[in-house]
Parts: structure tokens; C-alpha cells; sequence
């Protein structure tokens, strides 16, 4: 699967593909002063659709099946962006992507009220686990909640490797910790890799230390990783993936109707198909569970 960045395209003009960090840049910087009717992208083809989305949708392989069978039974050719889901959303607000897929929300709700994007739609969830080296040092494997997993590395110091980037897990994490009374930042042991999931779970790997990961990047990812699998199963490791398009009357130059057709197709039949048997032929079971039609009250 190929990740693109894209450049902001003013007036008529088409935008180039440029690297993800330089796009991020230019967002932040564009954000301001710009009314929403005199900027944002959209595809100079109007069969080409931008997708921002989390990275773990990436990092687990989902979207190197979902995106070419939405492709071709579309015709939309897909440039996808996997950050972490605040910079997705973000990129949503400043009209620098078509449609969202992302797992945040109550940062999601805020977009939308905001007015930034609309139709938002369960699409799928996992769920969220706590991972650590088999050694255990922290003992956290008889933790019967997230937070009480938590409260024993803090206790012990052993060194956790968080996102830090403004993810969907990262907001999770943060959760954890505040229900654990607990305020990790500046600690010795707490470290930020500023990158995805799966480059945070290699990290992880590397200094033997825990991490806080979505179940299906770390199957996808744990032939490669010194890591096992510690707490899980915890409710409040739910993990809810939504899609929305962003609003045309905020950005008219994104391309609504591809968004509308990437929404239609990842909650019908052969997109939730799709999305229930993905894994299981590989890892002996579905990576994600497909949930289009459902409220989130039926997943908790």
C-alpha cells in the first residue's frame, strides 16, 4: 500500500505529491487566516479521492485489501494518508482530505459539530491491549483493568514507550492514565516515540519495555516483535473506528461524492464482508469486527 501526501491547491491548479511531513507543515500553517471557500484540496480528477486515516489501519494491512477492492468497484483511485487520527481529523478541518477513517470519538464528535465533516458512520472495531516483554517486570499480566496495569509500571518505572503523536490510541492512553491517577509526562520511564503504531511497537520491542497498541497492528506486526500480548479484554480497551466526508459547504472543492462512495462502499455488504474476514486466514481470526448499522451502545 502506498502512502501519499498532498500539496494544497489554490485556485484552479493542480496539487503535487509531496512528503508527509512537508504536507502536515504546510496545513499548520495554512490553517489560519484562510476562509474556508478560498482554500482546501480536491482532486484535480474527479475520480480521485483523498483518504486520511489512523495508521493503524495501515500498520495492520487492512487497507492494502480494503482500498483496491473499493477501487475497483468504484473506479476511485485513492491517495491515502495514515497519521495519527488528530492530524487526520485536523486535516479533515482544514479541507485537506475528502473522507476520514478514523478511531477518536469524542474528538470526532467535535469535528462534527463543528460543522467540519458530516455523515458519520460506525464502520468496524477491535480493541485496544496492553504489551510488554515476556519477562514481565512490572508484573502487570495478573492486572485485571487497563489502569491498574498501568498503575504497576508506574510504580515499578519500567520503561513505556507511548505514541505522543495526537492518535486515537495515544487519547486512549491518556485516558488510562488519568483513570490511574497517574501523570506519566517527564518521567524517566516514559518515553514518546512521535510515530505510528507499528513504529512504536518496534521501539517497544527494542527496549523491552510496554506499550499500549490496537490488537490487529500488533498480530499483523508480533512475528517481528519481542513482545507478548499482557492485558486484554478490559471494556475500556474498546476501539471504534468511524468514517465521515468532509463538509462541502465548509471546503466545495473536496471531492463529496467520492467521499459519499468511499462511505457507501466500507459500510455495505462487501466492504463489512471485507473487513470481518480480514486476518483470519493469515492469523486464525478476524482482525477487526464489522459493526455498519449498529449504535456504539450495542458494542459496549
Amino acid at each position: 500500500m502506498r502512502t501519499t501526501a498532498i500539496k494544497k491547491r489554490f485556485h484552479s491548479a493542480r496539487f503535487g505529491v509531496i512528503a508527509v511531513a512537508a504536507l502536515l507543515a504546510l496545513s499548520a500553517c495554512s490553517g489560519s487566516g484562510t476562509s474556508p471557500s478560498a482554500g482546501g484540496t480536491a482532486a484535480a480528477n474527479p475520480k480521485t479521492l483523498i483518504l486520511a486515516t489512523t495508521t493503524s489501519t495501515q500498520d495492520s494491512g487492512l487497507l492494502d485489501e480494503l482500498v483496491p477492492a473499493f477501487e475497483s468497484a468504484s473506479g476511485y483511485q485513492v491517495k491515502t494518508i495514515a497519521v495519527g487520527t488528530g492530524q487526520a481529523l485536523k486535516m479533515g478541518e482544514e479541507g485537506n482530505a475528502d473522507v476520514l477513517l478514523v478511531h477518536a470519538p469524542a474528538a470526532e464528535k467535535v469535528i462534527i459539530d463543528s460543522g467540519f465533516a458530516i455523515d458519520r458512520l460506525l464502520v468496524m472495531h477491535n480493541y485496544f491491549m496492553v504489551v510488554g516483554p515476556s519477562a514481565d517486570p512490572a508484573g502487570i499480566a495478573s492486572a485485571k483493568t487497563a489502569s491498574e496495569a498501568f498503575t504497576k509500571i508506574a510504580n515499578s518505572k519500567s520503561a513505556f514507550v507511548a505514541r505522543g503523536d495526537g492518535s486515537g490510541t495515544e487519547t486512549k492512553e491518556l485516558a488510562i492514565w488519568k483513570a490511574a491517577g497517574i501523570t506519566p509526562k517527564g518521567q524517566a520511564w516514559y518515553l514518546q516515540s512521535g510515530q505510528g503504531m507499528g513504529a512504536t511497537l518496534q521501539i517497544a520491542s527494542e527496549k523491552q519495555g510496554y506499550t499500549l497498541t490496537d490488537d490487529a497492528t500488533f498480530l499483523a506486526n508480533s512475528a517481528n516483535l519481542k513482545l507478548t500480548s499482557l492485558v486484554k479484554g478490559d471494556p475500556f480497551l474498546l476501539n471504534i473506528y468511524h468514517v465521515m466526508s468532509v463538509n462541502p459547504a465548509k471546503w466545495p472543492k473536496v471531492n463529496s461524492a467520492g467521499a459519499k462512495a468511499f462511505s457507501d462502499y466500507v459500510t455495505s455488504a462487501d466492504g463489512q464482508k471485507l473487513i470481518a474476514g480480514f486476518g483470519s486466514a493469515k492469523y486464525g481470526k478476524a482482525l477487526f469486527s464489522a459493526d455498519a448499522g449498529k449504535s456504539e451502545d450495542e458494542l459496549k
